[in-house]
C-alpha cells in the first residue's frame, strides 16, 4: 500500500500546516479530534501518552483539558484551552506557552474529507526558543505522520 499524500499548506509565518484527504466522513473524523480522550488515537508523533485525560468527552470553546505527553524521554502533563470550535469543521486549542494546534475538516464529497492540522506558534511566548530547539521541524514531521496514520486507518 502506498503512503497517503500529505501536502504542505501555507499557514503564514511561524506556522506549520499539512493536509491529507481521508476516505471518511468529516463528522466521524471531527469526533476524534473533538474528544481529548481519543487524542492518543490521532497522534503519529509519539508525544501523546495513553494516560487518563482530564476534561470533557466533547470539547467546546473555552473548555480545558489535560493530556499526558512525553518529549526527550520526559513525561509530563499539559493543560490546554479550546480557542475555536465549529462543530464538525474546526477545533483548536492553545498550549499554556501560547502556541495553538488547529484541526480543520472539509468534506469535499460524501465520505471524502480534507483534514488539515496546523501548529501555529506565532502567539507563543518564546517563538525563537521553539525555533532554536527545532520544534517547528519536529512538529512538521509529527503532523505528517499523524495525517498519514489517519488516512491509512480509513483507506
Amino acid at each position: 500500500m502506498t503512503q497517503p499524500h500529505v501536502t504542505t499548506v501555507d499557514a503564514g509565518p511561524r506556522a506549520v500546516s499539512r493536509r491529507v484527504t481521508v476516505h471518511a466522513p468529516a463528522a466521524e473524523l471531527f469526533a476524534v479530534a473533538a474528544n481529548p480522550h481519543r487524542h492518543p488515537e490521532l497522534d503519529g508523533s509519539g508525544t501523546v501518552r495513553d494516560t487518563p485525560v482530564k476534561g470533557p468527552e466533547v470539547l467546546s470553546e473555552g473548555a480545558r483539558f489535560s493530556v499526558g505527553m512525553k518529549q526527550y524521554g520526559v513525561p509530563y502533563s499539559i493543560t490546554s484551552t479550546v480557542t475555536e470550535f465549529d462543530d464538525g469543521r474546526v477545533v483548536a486549542w492553545r498550549h499554556p506557552m501560547g502556541h495553538t494546534w488547529r484541526w480543520e475538516f472539509q468534506e469535499v464529497s460524501p465520505g471524502l474529507t480534507e483534514v488539515t492540522e496546523t501548529f501555529d506558534y506565532s502567539g507563543s511566548r518564546s517563538p525563537r526558543l521553539l525555533e532554536i530547539f527545532k520544534q517547528p521541524q519536529a512538529n512538521a514531521e509529527g503532523i505528517t505522520s499523524t495525517l498519514q496514520k489517519l488516512a491509512e486507518r480509513h483507506a
